[in-house]
């Protein structure tokens, strides 16, 4: 995959780097800014080198027309804050005042442009759009560099066809994601766990089939987790389940039994009367969840203390642990707890730790914890998904 290094001498050259810039908004702040954080090294790089920056992402699922609540209005002033310099926003993508913005720049300048998705072309299922659409992008830039990780594997026009217009290259951000991914697909030390949740097994089928080949054990929670128990058998009362997925869970737990593979259930469950940040709640068995005081009405909401103690002494004895997906709601600090020591045992882990993006980063930092505890922190959970299922990525396939 070319690199930065193959761009050559960037002084005074105008240089369009995608970036992944789609950070949580409430009310026009920005909660978490990890995503912006994560694209400065790339920035900082070719500020020094004396480029002169374009910067371009999405935010949110606007429709493809121009939305006052996904402007990327707020990332320009954050990243200005962040990068000790000023960031120009441009309330375009192309047109004219785009255009003017970008043959203003001088050495070292940064600009960001306003939400690609603004413009229904990025995301269009015809080629021919997207190619133009990037065309008119590209004009006035003499090289882009792909370093939005969280949009690889989509075929984007800012994400595939721009980077086969222009001279184009990984940023240091996509690179080190490539890098944890092999590391976890091709090189992983012994023993190696990865933890899946989040709320639907079918989500992450794909994902297990293809690390049932590659892992020692899978530890298994979320919403995905009622899903595994019924397969067994269980009831699992009004707790989330996807009853299609059943002979498929199953078939994956007899595979994994045929390889050795270790499947790891929760033994106990938080169950809730309500999907409710107070509902009242109590921990039984994960094999008696119709049993607890609310009935066939009561909802698995979170592992319990003895799954989650387990979860945390099968991540320390490990040398790689890959984490996808809260144990729980852990927006609901009733519901947080088995999320939160899952994180914890990655943050006293004496092996290589990967938090892989999505509601997994955004979990930990809500949860207090920093991003310098982990081995790494993914920026596109989706992107890290598909690569570990043996997907190609088509912001990837277009560097190579």
């Amino acid at each position: 995959m070319r690199t930065l290094e193959s761009l050559g001498d960037l002084r005074s050259k105008t240089v369009i780097v995608r970036c992944d810039l789609n950070v949580p908004l409430s009310d026009g702040t920005i909660t978490d800014d990890g995503r912006i954080r994560a694209s400065l090294e790339t920035l900082r790089e070719l500020r020094s080198a004396g480029a002169r920056i374009v910067l371009i992402s999405h935010l949110g699922r606007p429709g493809g027309a121009p939305d006052a609540q996904y402007s990327l209005r707020p990332v320009a002033d954050r990243m200005a804050e962040l990068l000790a310099a000023p960031v120009r926003f441009v309330p375009d993508t192309i047109g004219g005042a785009a255009s003017a913005a970008v043959s203003e720049l001088s050495d070292g300048e940064v600009v960001l442009l306003e939400n690609l998705r603004f413009n229904p072309a990025e995301t269009s299922k015809e080629a021919s759009e997207r190619r133009s659409f990037a065309a008119q992008l590209a004009a006035g830039a003499d090289a882009f560099v792909s370093d939005g990780f969280g949009v690889v594997h989509r075929e984007q026009a800012s994400v595939y066809e721009l980077p086969s217009i222009l001279p184009s290259a990984a940023g240091r951000l996509v690179a080190k994601e490539l890098e944890v991914l092999q590391r976890l697909t091709e090189t992983p030390e012994r023993e190696y766990t990865v933890v899946l949740g989040g709320s639907k097994v079918s989500d992450k089928l794909g994902v297990i089939s293809h690390l049932l080949e590659r892992v020692d054990r899978l530890l298994i929670g979320g919403g995905m987790v009622f899903t595994f128990l019924a397969a067994q058998g269980h009831n699992v009362a009004a707790s989330l389940l996807e009853s299609d997925q059943l002979e498929a869970v199953r078939g994956y737990l007899a595979e994994a039994d045929r390889r050795g593979v270790e499947i790891v259930l929760p033994t106990d469950i938080v169950v809730a009367e309500a999907f409710a940040a107070d509902a009242d709640h109590e921990v039984v068995p994960a094999d008696a969840i119709a049993s607890s005081r609310f009935g066939e009405a009561g909802m698995g909401l979170d592992i319990g203390p003895e799954s989650a103690a387990t979860f945390a002494e099968h991540i320390l004895a490990s040398r790689t642990v890959f984490w996808n997906g809260p144990m729980g709601v852990f927006e609901m600090d009733a519901f947080a707890s088995g999320t939160r020591e899952v994180a914890s045992a990655l943050t006293r882990s004496h092996g290589f730790t990967v938090v892989g993006g999505g509601d997994s980063a955004a979990a930990v930092r809500s949860l207090g914890f920093r991003d310098d505890q982990f081995g790494h922190i993914s920026t596109g959970g989706g992107a890290s998904l598909e690569y570990l299922e043996g997907k190609t990525l088509p912001g990837l396939e277009v560097l190579a």
